[in-house]
């Protein structure tokens, strides 16, 4: 009866071993390379993304996955850039990884990235439409003259600016990015 309670308890051992030793504990780093690139002017809250490991997922010692095996990850923010403010935002998360054939769930930080500020842009597009506008004018037609092409110009410089004041964030493929898990993920095999 003890032979048959110490095997039995070895067993046990054995397999809560190899059980800890197929889970991906909260805290591992996961770097990932992304298949696509990704921005906020087409991306939506929900939208799946794929990649592959750009390196080893190691755990303890031991490779539960190796480098391009495929992962999946979800937009979990995305914001369109204005015209003349407010820059693109677009935040993602990884969301499984395939480990031994098998998708795994995992739950990670999220990686975050805005597009260029556009304020000092915008200001530099309206402020050089007015200077060259009131120099225009006032060629043209003295002081009344600077004075109407200066807001001539404003509106010209304005209008530039907003024709070509959009700044998307974008996630560019084959982008390496490193997420870490939140939360303990079992995978078993």
């Amino acid at each position: 009866m003890l032979g048959k309670t110490i095997k039995f308890t070895s067993l046990l051992v054995l397999f809560a071993a190899l059980a800890v030793a197929q889970s991906i504990p909260a805290g591992t780093k996961i770097t990932v390379r992304c298949s696509s690139e990704l921005s906020s002017a087409t991306a939506k809250a929900g939208e799946k993304w794929d990649g592959v490991l750009a390196h080893d997922l190691k755990v303890g010692g031991k490779t539960l996955a190796k480098s391009g095996d495929p992962v999946r990850g979800t937009v979990t923010s995305a914001k369109s850039s204005g015209r003349l403010h407010a820059p693109g935002q677009l935040t993602v998360r990884l969301s499984s990884v395939q480990v031994d054939g098998k998708s795994i769930a995992v739950q990670s930080s999220s990686f975050h990235v805005a597009g260029k500020d556009q304020t000092k842009s915008s200001a530099i597009k309206a402020g050089g439409g007015t200077v060259a506008g009131a120099l225009i004018g006032g060629l043209a037609g003295g002081g009344k003259g600077a004075a109407i092409g200066a807001l001539a110009g404003a509106g010209a410089g304005t209008g530039l600016a907003a024709a070509t004041g959009k700044r998307e964030a974008v996630i560019k493929a084959e982008s390496v990015i490193t997420f870490t898990t939140t939360v303990a993920a079992a995978a078993k095999k």
